[in-house]
């Protein structure tokens, strides 16, 4: 009885921000809209998977389907569960502030730096104390580029993670990260989390090299790094957690800015890959961030001469591309009529216009070219579709062809 007590008393006081306008519950992947509203992914997406074009809260026609992730709301209530869960059962120990600071200007261990994250997860306003710290994050940084035990790697990672959306944060994160030559240090230990780490380490440690990779000297220097592309590009490909898959896709597309990383990535397998996500993933919302990602790098890839040729050769991934047309997001389906026309009109690849054809490519780019898509994308279907008819048309002629072929004249 009375845990059912604190239960209803603990429901009773979720901040209205915290949840979802539609479902009244709990927002567990909180995205907003065009119109400024916040709602949980999954019941946004429901509602607009059943044809809707207006936000549920405000009944404005929406311009714009395409939702953005509240990163920021996010890490609020993933703050406040840990304090609500902390809550129902004995209440844990925690640091003050002053034993805070003494931890983060003493030395560092698995037990203070638990402590340290206990003390930042207990409050928003120890967040904030931690954050903007004179000299907490220059001593996390150089700790961690120094630390070889996963451990120890693992525990500063979360810390960062916790406080890189704090303003300010991201920058001096930026400059601490990369500023010994090539970054080689700091970078190393990014390297060891996602080789050895657990996957939510990993996942932790691809979003903070996402968050750094503010400008082309930043993401070349984490691209350059040896073997740290591969990791994260291993990431994508060996973790079945469609979170772990999505953060590493989504480091890959921000690092991947050069022809020579793009050139690294298909000598990796990418095209492969993406191919198998295309194919294996259903068309559920939950797995949506994860195929949007998984088309925006092939669209990435597809703007170098390797890219597309990698694209055509694989004729399986090239189907799998023609059928989530219409069946993800309309992001993701612009990508895909990008990907299409590099093969088909800017490289003419003939294997891939037959495999596109196929599988009635050239009905679904119809629909698209229908839809609510940009001009440019518009334009992209329209040669498209008179690729696909000259080849349609062909390949209705070919029959007749052969059987006149073989007439004897008198």
């Amino acid at each position: 009885m009375a845990r059912e007590k604190r239960r209803e008393e603990l429901y009773v006081t979720v901040p209205s921000l915290f949840r979802c306008p539609i479902s009244m519950d709990v927002m567990k992947s909180p995205v907003s809209l065009c119109t400024g509203v916040t709602y949980d992914r999954s019941s946004i997406e429901k509602w607009l998977a059943l044809g809707h074009k207006t936000c549920p809260a405000t009944m404005q026609t929406l311009p714009s389907t395409n939702t953005t992730p509240n990163l920021t709301l996010r890490r609020l209530i993933h703050l406040w569960l840990s304090h609500a869960d902390g809550a129902q059962a004995s209440p844990p120990s925690c640091i003050s502030k002053q034993q805070a600071a003494e931890i983060i200007n003493g030395e560092f261990n698995f037990d203070s730096l638990a402590k340290v994250i206990g003390f930042i997860t207990a409050s928003e306003h120890n967040l904030k104390f931690v954050a903007l710290s004179d000299n907490s994050i220059s001593r996390f940084v150089e700790f961690f580029a120094k630390s070889n035990e996963i451990r120890i790697c693992e525990q500063i990672v979360e810390i960062l993670d916790l406080i890189s959306f704090e303003i300010g944060v991201r920058e001096r994160l930026n400059k601490l990260i990369l500023k010994s030559g090539d970054g080689r240090d700091c970078l190393s230990s990014f390297s060891l989390v996602l080789q050895k780490g657990k996957t939510e380490s990993k996942v932790k440690s691809a979003k903070i090299l996402k968050l750094i990779a503010v400008n082309p000297e930043s993401q070349r220097k984490i691209a350059e790094k040896s073997g740290l592309l591969y990791d994260l590009y291993n990431l994508s490909t060996v973790e079945t957690d469609t979170s772990a898959v999505e953060a590493g896709l989504s480091a890959l597309l921000t690092i991947s800015t050069t022809r020579p990383v793009k050139k690294e990535l298909i000598r990796f397998g990418i095209v492969r890959t993406v191919g198998k996500i295309l194919s294996g993933y259903d068309h559920s919302p939950p797995v949506r961030a994860v195929i949007e990602k998984a088309l925006a790098i092939l669209e990435t890839v597809a703007t170098c001469t390797e890219g597309r040729g990698a694209i055509s050769e694989d004729g399986e991934c090239v189907v799998e591309i023609v059928k989530r047309l219409m069946k993800c997001s309309g992001v993701a389906t612009e990508d895909a009529i990008t990907v299409l026309w590099s093969v088909c009109c800017l490289a003419r690849d003939r294997a891939a216009q037959e495999k596109v054809a196929m599988v009635n490519g050239l009905t679904k780019v119809l629909l698209v070219m229908q839809s609510d898509c940009t001009a440019n994308t518009k334009h992209m279907c329209g040669e498209l579709v008179k690729v696909l008819r000259a080849k349609s048309t062909k390949s209705n002629l070919a029959p007749y062809e052969t059987r006149t072929t073989h007439i004897t004249p008198y």
